[in-house]
């Protein structure tokens, strides 16, 4: 159950991350912009730091990268995307 708390609560933080690293990051590369969201939600979570429920945590940041992935194709597909 803790997990599930910690994961959740991690993929909470997705979307506004995006947003603002977008802002922040425009004109840098995805891969940029998806490692600093990615550093945003892993230091949030405090992986790492052997204080937290995660016992893999490349296998987690695999895992919030594909969320992270998802996330930025929703927004793209969305009214928020850019006229192009």
């Amino acid at each position: 159950m803790i997990l599930l708390a910690t994961l959740l609560r991690g993929i909470s933080f997705i979307p506004a991350l995006v947003h603002g690293v977008e802002g922040l990051l425009g004109a840098k590369t995805g891969a940029d912009k998806k490692q600093a969201v990615l550093s945003f939600v892993s230091a949030a979570l405090g992986l790492g730091t052997g204080t937290n429920t995660v016992s893999d945590a490349e296998k987690f940041e695999a895992g919030l990268g594909k969320v992270i992935d998802g996330v930025v194709d929703c927004m793209n597909a969305s009214v928020w995307a850019k006229a192009k």
